[in-house]
């Protein structure tokens, strides 16, 4: 899979903890549970729908929270008198050199927390891989007040999940449940250690599902308004039966605490990657091999799309899955096999359920036309052969209706930016300017048309009318930009 979605708007995710995600304290001195689902009665539900009432949380907490345990971790690094932002600060910590940092000078000791669950009797325990990432030392916490030195069978960062192996037997579960039903709207409850107030529960509804992260994820996350905060990482999101329906994960948040969005890993994910990691120590991942973007109004009228829809390739990588079954940047991914592609996110979720070297088929939609291509996925680690550049005309160009000074690239500049066809933008004003184009960027095509010379990019204009989608290179990375001329 491996694919970003580079969407113009980034959300400010607070990174609590080591890696990318959370909601795991971090300070400086650093079985599935047996037998049928619980009936309502069972825990103590109403029939009234849509309020407080509608969901138990006295028994559901008191049922399922000894299943929940603290995850405290910790960790050594050098110590160094220079800032890392320091020029010389690689020197010295290269040459080992003890009054800057490197083995044999001070060591600085971290200590960590987050949450985690039991999902089987004899010590199986899920939590997040950030929880334990760099870990010297793990420790796990249970109600009882009991603590066992924990294992780390396998982390992947790809997903944020990692399971530990405590010696101990006969521990009380939770039942894990499936997200493919929860509705948004619906009440979740969470238990945690937040900011280490241990078996802390916390309770909301699920604003949102399918929802997709910055960074290399494959997983297509649980938005709710449960409070969690730095410590709740690794602990389950509970449904109205009390079964596991996901794990927490990740904050939204300036200050560093709950400022009302929490996102959860599907408890469908974290089975999966579970198991694999208890088969053979590590989790496996497809991958697909593109960088995608959400279709908005305006991409899909340049498309020629009848609804704002699918997955739009930005990028494809050289030698990838995805370039050796000849998918193409400007494709529009609307279905893989029989699962409708809405947004990014149902992508990302279709994908990551799929193994690597198994065939996948994609209904995609290109300049005008719906075609099928059928990809063999490749893993999430293998390389592929990079770019390879190629040289374009030395073409000038004024500015015109779309608000962009042109001219040819020289190889070194391809080269340097990793495409093979394009146009330097030296100026920008009007619909592009606003659109938020900036000097620099390389115009790499129009409605997926590469962009080879000024001449070219007129016809283009003529022939798309006033919608259209400039493909844009950045900084190494490419995005769709939807612009309406004026």
């Amino acid at each position: 899979m491996n694919f970003d979605s580079n969407s113009a708007a980034r959300l400010a995710l607070s990174l609590i903890a080591a890696g990318i995600a959370g909601c795991s304290g971090a300070t400086p001195i650093a079985d599935t549970h047996t037998g049928t689902p619980p009936s309502q009665a069972a825990v103590g539900a109403v029939a009234t729908v849509g309020t407080m009432n509608s969901m138990d949380f006295a028994n559901i907490a008191q049922r399922d929270g000894p299943a929940v345990v603290n995850v405290s971790v910790t960790a050594t690094q050098w110590k160094t008198r220079l800032d890392s932002g320091d020029p010389f600060f690689d020197f010295f910590k290269r040459f080992g050199i003890p009054e800057y940092g490197g083995p044999g000078g001070p060591q600085l000791l971290l200590r960590g927390q987050g949450s985690g669950f039991i999902v089987s009797a004899d010590g199986l325990i899920l939590t997040n891989a950030h929880v334990v990432q760099d870990a010297n030392e793990v420790m796990v916490k249970l109600t009882d007040r009991r603590e066992f030195p924990a294992k780390v069978l396998g982390s992947d960062p790809k997903t944020d999940l990692a399971v530990l192996k405590i010696a101990a037997h006969d521990l009380p579960t939770i039942a894990l449940g499936s997200a493919r039903n929860l509705k948004v709207g619906e009440w979740v409850l969470a238990i945690g250690s937040p900011l280490g107030f241990e078996n802390s529960v916390s309770a909301g509804v699920v604003s949102a599902k399918g929802r997709s992260l910055p960074g290399d994820s494959f997983v297509s996350f649980i938005q709710t308004d449960v409070a969690v905060n730095p410590g709740n990482s690794g602990g389950p999101l509970l449904d109205e039966r009390g079964d596991v329906v996901g794990v927490i994960s990740q904050i939204y948040s300036r200050s560093g605490g709950y400022q009302g969005l929490s996102f959860a890993i599907p408890i469908d994910v974290a089975i999966r990657v579970k198991d694999q990691i208890v088969a053979t120590g590590h989790a496996s991942h497809a991958r697909l091999g593109v960088s995608v973007q959400d279709v908005n109004q305006t991409l899909a009228n340049s498309f020629g799309l009848a609804k704002p829809e699918g997955a739009l390739v930005s990028d494809v990588v050289k030698g990838g899955p995805a370039d050796k079954a000849g998918l193409k940047v400007g494709d529009v991914i609307g279905k893989v096999g029989q699962q409708p592609i809405v947004a990014i996110g149902d992508l990302t979720e279709a994908l990551g359920a799929a193994r690597p070297d198994t065939n996948a088929q994609l209904d995609i939609w290109r300049q005008g036309k719906a075609l099928t291509l059928t990809v063999r996925l490749g893993g999430a680690n293998r390389k592929f052969p990079a770019d390879v550049a190629r040289s374009g005309d030395s073409v000038d160009a004024g500015q015109g209706k779309l608000g962009l000074a042109l001219r040819a690239m020289r190889p070194s500049e391809m080269r340097a930016a990793g495409v093979d066809a394009g146009l330097l933008i030296g100026g920008v004003s009007g619909s592009a300017q606003q659109a938020g184009i900036r000097p620099g960027d390389v115009l790499v095509a129009i409605n997926g048309a590469p962009t080879r010379s000024s001449a070219q990019v007129q016809e283009l204009l003529k022939k798309w009318g006033n919608a259209i989608a400039l493909l844009i290179e950045r900084d190494g990375s490419k995005i769709f930009v939807p612009l309406r001329l004026v």
